[in-house]
């Protein structure tokens, strides 16, 4: 197809297309002519992918462009190129120097992680979002208890289960590392940007019933 068409079945303009293919995000058409060149399904679904991770996952183009390298780069693990998805969604929050509160949170992180025998890197930014959170929470002296962090730790972790044991499609298909590694990001990419604001959504929408049940419904 022409960059024209691309641009049609894609959604993104001939100008970003052309910014995409310059940074390497995008791989080159087959040339055809001089100033000319047809392009096909695997580029289509790499613009998808792109558009996702941008417009969705609002990641910049550097974090976009080493999730892509990772894709086409076959020694890259596809544990290391989920977590490369993972790693770049904000929010990035870094630890301020010196605050006890935030050490407290921090420890308190490290220490679920433990209990729960998780496998996550200490350079996860996952750690330091939930340590900001902690801190901020039980800064708030007005802020209710709650579940226990453990609770919605074991809720998440047989989610999150489901959700990698569907990366790349079927899980009873083969296994992920034989699969198309194009699918298994795209798969990554649903799982970890989209559906996180379809749960953040739905648990909107449940708490919005809860307390209208509670507190009776306002007008």
């Amino acid at each position: 197809m022409r960059v024209s068409e691309l641009s049609r079945r894609s959604g993104v303009t001939i100008p970003t297309i052309k910014f995409y293919l310059r940074e390497g995000l995008l791989q080159p058409g087959e040339a055809t002519a001089a100033t000319r060149a047809e392009y096909g399904e695997p580029h289509l679904r790499r613009l998808r992918l792109i558009r996702a991770l941008v417009e969705i996952g609002e990641l910049p183009v550097a974090s976009v462009k080493r999730i892509v390298d990772g894709l086409d780069d076959e020694t890259v693990s596809l544990h290391e190129l989920l977590g490369r998805v993972q790693y770049a969604l904000g929010p990035q929050v870094s630890p301020p120097d010196g605050d006890p509160d935030w050490e407290r949170a921090h420890h308190e992180v490290a220490a679920l992680i433990d209990e729960l025998g998780w496998q996550v890197l200490p350079r996860s930014p996952a750690r330091n979002l939930l340590s900001g959170a902690l801190m901020a929470l039980r800064k708030l002296d007005v802020a209710p208890q709650g579940p226990s962090l453990r609770t919605y730790a074991e809720r998440l972790a047989q989610l999150a289960e489901l959700e990698v044991a569907s990366v790349g499609g079927n899980p009873a298909g083969p296994p992920a590392d034989e699969q198309d590694r194009a699918a298994v990001v795209e798969s990554a990419v649903a799982g970890m940007v989209l559906y996180e604001r379809i749960l953040v959504a739905l648990r909107r929408l449940a708490q919005e019933d809860a307390s209208a049940a509670r507190f009776g419904a306002g007008s």
